[in-house]
């Protein structure tokens, strides 16, 4: 693969001041110019260029037809537009403008002061059959009000009074070797679903942390990154390139920065990527709910099985809590337990 220096930049333009001292901006159709400051190929110029891919993803705030006043759109706005919003993780600020637009759209007309908790709670009863999304979709009610209140825009916080308990499930589907071995015989090597597979499977990360995987994150032959989860205080990872992984790779153009990219040569967004590869998994014939997180588990699980142990794990995975990795990982210590203890009753 060749380095960073020698890569051609996407949306990466240059010009000369009146000192005759050249300076570096990404510049895309329809959004500001935005400087990139560090030397091409630095580590602080690579991820200066790296934010700025990534919030290409992200809607224009405010934009189209100011809403009237005082109305839930008009508080959607002014929280889009505040430094409360934009302080936010890129995959949090898109994942919020993701629910909260949709609310708009049904409910943005109505005065943000008058939406009280009994209404929130009729508005949750539409998704008794999604109780996952109607989660969700009360976590950013709470947040979105949150700031109001703190703003003086309403007196009060309707979404705090609302409880909400999803029913316990097993959550994603993990991905089994059969599931891996059919993905992987329908789509060949070299194919961006073959990548996606491998990018998921050898780093056991999340869908927002392997779109944004470039060149910028290689080094020293290990990927190294800091997750989205969490912000700045997740933690720096580094992981080494598993040989499937590197195999992989090779196969990108030279010029390819980022590694997963749309067929039209544009990142992929976390949302546009999980439909995209949920539909890879149905044409090679894997059940429903076949979802990038599944292979997040599934690699969780090769390593329990391999015999790492759930501190090695973590290192991988990225995970702060023990009972999270323990809860992928419990049913290969069931079996290893099983086997060991059937293994001393024949041999008592």
């Amino acid at each position: 693969m060749k380095p960073v220096a020698s890569v051609i930049l996407k949306y990466l333009v240059r010009d000369r001041d009146r000192h005759g001292n050249v300076r570096h901006y990404f510049r895309a159709p329809g959004r500001p110019k935005v400087r990139l400051h560090g030397d091409p190929g630095s580590k602080a110029f690579m991820d200066a260029y790296s934010a700025a891919l990534e919030a290409l993803q992200e809607p224009t705030a405010g934009a189209g037809k100011a809403p009237r006043p005082g109305t839930i759109s008009a508080l959607c706005v002014a929280f889009y537009q505040s430094s409360d919003f934009r302080q936010l993780a890129t995959h949090t600020r898109y994942t919020y403008r993701q629910i909260l637009d949709h609310f708009r759209e049904a409910y943005g007309t109505g005065k943000a002061g008058a939406l009280s908790s009994e209404v929130i709670k009729k508005i949750l009863d539409k998704w008794a059959d999604r109780p996952a999304q109607a989660k969700n979709i009360l976590k950013v009610l709470r947040v979105l009000f949150r700031f109001a209140v703190s703003r003086g825009l309403v007196k009060s916080n309707p979404a705090a009074a609302v409880q909400f308990k999803a029913p316990k499930t097993e959550g994603y589907r993990a991905w089994t070797d059969a599931d891996i071995e059919a993905f992987e015989a329908h789509w060949p090597e070299g194919s961006r679903a073959r990548l996606a597979l491998a990018l998921l499977l050898y780093t056991g990360q999340r869908r927002s942390d392997v779109v944004k995987m470039g060149r910028q994150h290689l080094t020293d032959g290990a990927i190294r990154l800091r997750q989205q989860k969490g912000g700045a205080s997740a933690p720096l990872l580094t992981l080494p390139i598993h040989p499937k992984l590197r195999a992989a790779l090779d196969l990108l153009p030279a010029g390819q920065l980022t590694f997963l990219m749309t067929a039209h040569g544009k990142p992929m967004s976390p949302y546009g990527f999980s439909n995209w590869f949920a539909d890879c998994a149905k044409k090679a014939g894997l059940p429903e709910h076949s979802s990038p997180h599944g292979l997040r588990k599934a690699a969780a699980r090769r390593m329990a099985e391999a015999g790492c142990t759930t501190m090695e794990i973590m290192s991988v995975t990225g995970h702060q809590s023990l009972r999270e990795v323990e809860r992928y990982t419990a049913s290969v210590s069931q079996k290893r337990l099983a086997q060991s203890a059937l293994d001393r009753m024949q041999n008592g």
